[in-house]
């Protein structure tokens, strides 16, 4: 919407050249960093009002600052809370769990009575972390829900580092659930097979993926030198030196996810995760 300026850096909005408009929503405010919302502010006409919404206890921009927490503490602007738990999100343990965390209360961990959409496994260290979660994915959540455990089911890791962080488990639940067959390339130190769930971690406008799209490998091929994955079924080809590109995505950190659906997510919650807690 600023109109990014590729030669000269920057935005082509600006004072001099604001957006049309009377009033602008901006939606994922807590996504937006300092730098971007500076631009966009210096776009805004001063006769527009803006709307800012969010959810201030996502995680933070990726870039610098905590502009809506900022904006909010600041008391220098009108803010709204939306606290109302409605019907059919009240039937949510998930929700009520969310709610319970955000009000500095411990969320119920007991058995669920039937049918559920939030679950709790004890696992006190990595190692028995490690089966426990493979074991879930593989075998306990399809058995018990009928899902795909490569297409369905998503690891989310607080970090990517650690014995149960997402580089780890992306090798263990690769092993377990699409162990690599003849046709397989090891590149930049992963090994890439047809079936893996794999994610573009970079923007890449040529080949119209960008940095958080998940696909999967439809073929392998070590003669040729290249790689085809599907992205929401438009194959898309990789040579094997743009393979730096791609990683294994059966497990990925919760940063990486922002703004992603998944029928079902996975996520560990150890120690060792303290400092993303």
């Amino acid at each position: 919407m600023l109109e990014v300026d590729p030669k000269g850096g920057g935005f082509k909005r600006n004072g001099e050249n604001p957006l049309d408009c009377d009033l602008l929503v901006l939606d994922e405010t807590s996504m937006v960093d300092v730098l971007l919302m500076h631009a966009l502010l210096k776009a805004v006409p001063q006769s527009a009002a803006l709307l800012l919404v969010g959810d201030v206890d996502q995680l933070p921009s990726v870039g610098p600052g905590q502009i809506l927490a900022d904006i909010i503490t600041s008391g220098a602007v009108p803010v709204v809370r939306l606290t109302e738990v409605f019907r059919q999100a009240a039937q949510s343990r998930i929700i009520t769990s969310a709610h319970r965390i955000n009000e500095g209360s411990i969320p119920d961990l007991g058995k669920p009575e039937g049918d559920c959409d939030f679950y709790f496994v004890q696992a006190d260290d990595p190692e028995t972390a490690v089966p426990r979660i493979i074991e879930l994915v593989k075998t306990r959540i399809p058995q018990r829900f009928g899902l795909d455990p490569i297409r369905d089911i998503q690891v989310l890791c607080p970090m990517n580092r650690g014995g149960v962080g997402a580089r780890s488990l992306n090798i263990e639940l690769q092993a377990a659930l699409n162990p690599a067959g003849e046709r397989k390339v090891e590149r930049f130190g992963w090994t890439f097979a047809p079936g893996d769930k794999v994610m573009q971690i970079e923007n890449d406008y040529d080949k119209e993926v960008y940095n958080g799209d998940i696909s999967y490998i439809g073929d392998v091929d070590p003669e040729a030198g290249e790689l085809t994955a599907s992205f929401e079924g438009r194959a898309v080809t990789y040579g094997f030196g743009e393979l730096d590109t791609l990683v294994p995505a059966y497990a990925a950190t919760i940063h990486k996810s922002q703004g992603s659906e998944y029928p079902t997510v996975v996520i560990p919650v150890m120690i060792q995760h303290y400092p993303m807690l």
